[in-house]
């Protein structure tokens, strides 16, 4: 019972969180063995993707390198594959980040276009816990190639235990690829927030 309750509460606090709070690391005690260190999206366009996660979202760039193979080739001429790699962070420096992915040699085609925005299994969700959701989502929703899936409203989920509601400021919007982005402001304290 307890893991259930524990999933409940790691799906809800997926939703976000109040602008005073801060991620924080699980008691020892309830600790399990691994991270989830990041999700990396193979993406088109990595230049339109950093114009959205960097310069929209405002995430910073931690790494950003072609990676060849064989590793010594230094151009793509020379290169069997080759690769472009950008990891992004948002407040943790090891957990909770973002890979961009684009890949130049082989070429790789592109799925085909979806023709509705409805998500179906096998979709990812990103969910991103903002501060200034106003301006967020303003810079979000004009990036090149993003669409709009929600404007900022007011929706409740239901307390932690029954007791009353999480209000949250809900938007999201489909980032130049097609990825499902949350832009949440939590506005009720979460357990273990601040």
């Amino acid at each position: 019972m307890n893991r259930l309750l524990m999933l409940i509460a790691c799906a809800l606090f997926s939703l976000g969180a109040p602008a005073t709070a801060s991620a924080q690391r699980v008691a020892e005690a309830d600790q399990v063995p691994l991270d989830f260190r990041r999700t990396t999206l193979v993406v088109r366009d990595i230049d339109a993707s950093l114009a959205f996660y960097r310069d929209a979202l405002g995430m910073a760039v931690t790494y950003d390198n072609y990676i060849r193979t064989p590793r010594e080739a230094t151009t793509d001429e020379g290169a069997e594959r080759s690769l472009r790699l950008v990891l992004l962070r948002s407040n943790d420096v090891y957990v909770g980040q973002i890979g961009l992915m684009q890949y130049f040699k082989p070429d790789r085609p592109e799925r085909p276009e979806r023709s509705d925005t409805e998500l179906r299994p096998g979709d990812i969700v990103l969910v991103f816990n903002v501060k200034d959701q106003e301006s967020v989502f303003a810079r979000a929703s004009t990036a090149a190639g993003v669409t709009v899936g929600e404007a900022p409203h007011l929706v409740t989920y239901p307390g932690y235990g029954g007791q009353g509601v999480i209000r949250v400021n809900f938007a999201s919007v489909y980032d130049p690829d097609g990825h499902y982005i949350e832009l949440n402001q939590v506005l009720d304290a979460l357990p273990g927030g601040n």
